[in-house]
């Protein structure tokens, strides 16, 4: 099968590799759409550290077409949309709301649940993101890490869901918990900021500002709800005016740039919630003052996968799509095949998408 393989840093390449049946508690996916997502390039260029060589992909949607030992909440031809994080159900994370922080998940060693891999190349093994790896025509996925969903939501829509959707959606509703009539001001608007300005829409924010350095960027985030759009350098003067001189009350960091989080913060107004979604590399910080934090009573924090838990979230989601309150149609801005995987990096890095899919035969 043809899959998107990470041999070295910034070093990617579709290549045959050869993938074994699933084991106890795994399925195989058969793909039908995988989103470019710019975690994947994050592995690419080692923002995010993992063993190589690997196949990339972890948001996606596709078919079960094989079932492992022990798996009996699946059948043959379900649609399902993968979760990047597992949903074991009994560790204390899920146990108290938080799957998203599963204790099954065994993302940064490159392997299944039980630390090996079903890829290979040859006699070489070839590990996965975070147990999927589904820029693939096929994948193994632990049972636990996919959703069912109903037959007639297109799959290439539900494939957003499993990541830049959720994480963005959730990040306005379930983390930061906007309140109708509120101001939210989402700085970056790639799918994940595009994302987040649809949830704080759904929250009911009566004004959703989007910052970012292009300007076909802001006409992008108009067409999913914001009201305003501002570029990056005026985005201070902008939010003081539009606020009276308060602030915010919720601010997005939606890029995993430090300067970012710093120009976030210092927008949020006094008892306003910050919350930084991008991931910033490892050796990077920003800097936090101990006198105005408890003074100003700001409530800053991060927020993983949009604090979803994937079994019910997902399907909350695809309500609010199918109810047309969420618009994962228009997301989709470019398809390209499996061969065109270096197309579809290029134009994420410029930014030329909201959100580029990978659609399969």
């Amino acid at each position: 099968m043809k899959a998107v393989v990470v041999d070295a840093l910034n070093e990617f390449s579709v290549q045959e590799v050869q993938l074994d049946s699933p084991k106890a508690g795994e399925v195989r996916v058969k793909m039908v759409a995988t989103g470019v997502c710019r975690s994947d390039w994050s592995v690419i260029s080692g923002t995010i550290p993992m063993p190589l060589p690997a196949v990339i992909g972890h948001e996606g949607a596709g078919i079960i077409t094989e079932l492992g030992e022990g798996v009996d909440k699946f059948a043959l031809g379900d649609h399902v949309v993968l979760s990047f994080i597992p949903e074991c159900g009994d560790c204390f994370y899920c146990k108290n709301d938080q799957a998203y922080l599963c204790a099954s998940k065994n993302n940064a060693a490159g392997g299944m649940l039980d630390g090996t891999t079903r890829v290979h190349r040859g006699d070489e093994d070839v590990m996965v993101m975070t147990q999927l790896g589904c820029m693939a025509e096929e994948c193994i996925a632990p049972a636990i890490s996919c959703v069912k969903i109903n037959d007639d939501v297109p799959l290439s829509s539900a494939a957003l869901i499993g990541c830049g959707v959720m994480t963005g959606v959730g990040a306005a509703l379930n983390a930061a918990k906007v309140k109708p009539g509120s101001t939210a001001v989402v700085f970056g608007c790639g799918g994940i900021g595009l994302s987040t300005i649809q949830g704080a829409c759904i929250a009911g924010a009566k004004n959703v500002v989007a910052v970012d350095t292009l300007p076909g960027k802001l006409d992008m985030a108009k067409t999913f709800g914001a009201t305003h759009g501002c570029l990056l350098e005026d985005a201070n003067e902008f939010i003081l005016e539009l606020t009276e001189g308060r602030g915010a009350d919720y601010c997005f960091e939606a890029v995993g740039n430090t300067a970012l989080m710093q120009l976030a913060e210092a927008s949020t107004r006094p008892g306003g919630v910050c919350t930084v979604i991008g991931v910033g590399k490892m050796d990077e910080q920003f800097v936090l003052s101990p006198f105005m934090l408890p003074l100003t009573g700001k409530r800053i924090q991060g927020t993983m996968y949009g604090n979803c838990n994937p079994s019910k979230d997902f399907p909350k989601l695809l309500d609010y799509y199918k109810k047309g309150e969420l618009d994962l149609d228009g997301m989709i801005t470019k398809t390209y095949s499996i061969d065109q995987a270096s197309e579809a990096f290029a134009d994420l890095t410029s930014g030329a998408n909201a959100r580029g899919v990978i659609i399969y035969d």
